[in-house]
């Protein structure tokens, strides 16, 4: 006589089913009616997993964070954390269920300011405060697909890559481009060549700054043609740009030029500060070498200030990871205890300020300075030593060599 089976969830023989699924060792069973139901609980699961809202601190939140480890750049940071927040509640927003809800756009950002301001070091940071995964990537290593360098998609395979290979993840991490401006189109014979590592960047980049689905090969190396690669959807992931557009501040001054009116125009010309009345427009960036498609992706446009002697004086002690903190505790672990006078400190930044390096020069004029002391002291019994203003002025005209290779 043949056994009747039954269903394992339901307990309904096979008699009162379409359909019966053994188990691979034969001992249980799962008919079609207890399928569709567990199909529709994993549906409903993964619906509610691809719409959890992000969590997100408040503008105020982000700002007090930022100046926790940015010293300076007020305005910057600000602004930065307005954007910020704006982009990951339209993420939240766009998630929500709200019937004939009207599509946010996405805005990335342009941070232009010269060296060492802290450009790079406000994006990496607003990654570590959301916790979302970051990436930083060089714009001069950039070139079309199919040409010598970096195609554009490796930005998005280095991202997943530091996302955990987590595509969720990814889509809504950030990505920093720096030296963004040195892809600006050859002004010089540029019928005459392809600009492949310039103009032809800003083509490439255009897609995936506005938001499109793309394919990347999962471990960071060029695509092939045989090759497995992962969808990445751009829509959420926050893209800032940086650079220091050294001749802008000539294009301003010349637009402004041209708009003066009267006969008192150089006189008038004379008492213009850009940095302080005039804001960058999207037309000095086009006519910098920025193509027009390329600047409207880019509409949230922050400046960040030259750092002066007291705000690098403030980055050298304030700051939790402050320099001069990491030094006392690399000499604590010898047992000496280090301190730098106040003039010292003064000097530091005056040398920096001379090279021209803003925060970034602080570590390699501290190196350079201290390469001695760092090379003795271990070998002797003191206990604690003072830095002065003697050993920072010693630097001569070969250590500025020094630090600048340090940098």
């Amino acid at each position: 006589m043949e056994t009747e089976t039954f269903c394992s969830f339901c307990g309904k023989n096979q008699s009162e089913v379409k359909k019966l699924v053994a188990s691979p060792d034969g001992t249980s069973y799962i008919c079609n009616n207890c399928i569709d139901i567990c199909t529709e609980i994993l549906k409903e699961q993964e619906q509610k997993n691809n719409k959890q809202k992000f969590k997100l601190p408040t503008p105020l939140e982000i700002k007090n964070q930022l100046d926790k480890y940015i010293i300076g750049q007020d305005k910057a940071k600000k602004t930065m954390a307005v954007a910020v927040y704006n982009h990951y509640k339209r993420i939240n927003y766009n998630l929500s269920s709200i019937e004939n809800k009207v599509e946010l756009d996405k805005s990335n950002v342009l941070l232009i300011g010269p060296t060492g301001v802290g450009k790079t070091l406000i994006a990496k940071t607003l990654a570590r405060i959301l916790k979302v995964p970051f990436v930083c990537v060089d714009a001069t290593t950039l070139t079309e697909a199919g040409y010598v360098g970096d195609d554009v998609e490796s930005i998005l395979s280095k991202l997943f890559i530091n996302a955990d290979y987590d595509i969720k993840k990814a889509e809504i991490g950030i990505v920093y481009i720096d030296e963004i401006d040195k892809i600006a189109k050859r002004s010089e014979n540029r019928n005459l060549t392809r600009d492949v590592s310039g103009e032809g960047v800003q083509q490439a980049l255009l897609k995936i700054l506005e938001g499109t689905k793309v394919n990347i090969s999962p471990n960071g190396t060029r695509k092939h043609p045989n090759q497995e690669t992962v969808e990445i959807n751009t829509s959420n992931i926050l893209f800032i740009c940086g650079g220091a557009f050294v001749n802008l501040a000539s294009i301003i001054k010349n637009r402004t030029k041209r708009s003066s009116v009267g006969f008192s125009l150089k006189n008038n010309i004379q008492k213009i500060d850009y940095k302080q009345n005039e804001t960058i427009t999207p037309n000095d960036l086009i006519e910098f070498g920025l193509i027009p498609e390329f600047v409207g992706r880019l509409p949230v446009v922050i400046e960040l200030e030259n750092l002066d002697e007291k705000t690098l004086i403030d980055i050298l002690t304030t700051p939790k990871n402050s320099l001069i903190s990491q030094y006392k505790t690399i000499f604590k672990l010898d047992g000496i205890d280090l301190e730098f006078d106040e003039n010292a400190l003064k000097q530091i930044a005056q040398k920096a300020l001379e090279l021209k390096m803003g925060a970034r020069g602080l570590r390699s004029i501290l190196e350079v300075s201290m390469l001695d002391i760092m090379f003795n002291l271990p070998s002797q019994k003191n206990t604690k030593i003072v830095i002065n203003e003697n050993q920072i002025k010693n630097l001569n005209q070969n250590n500025k060599t020094e630090i600048s290779a340090v940098s």
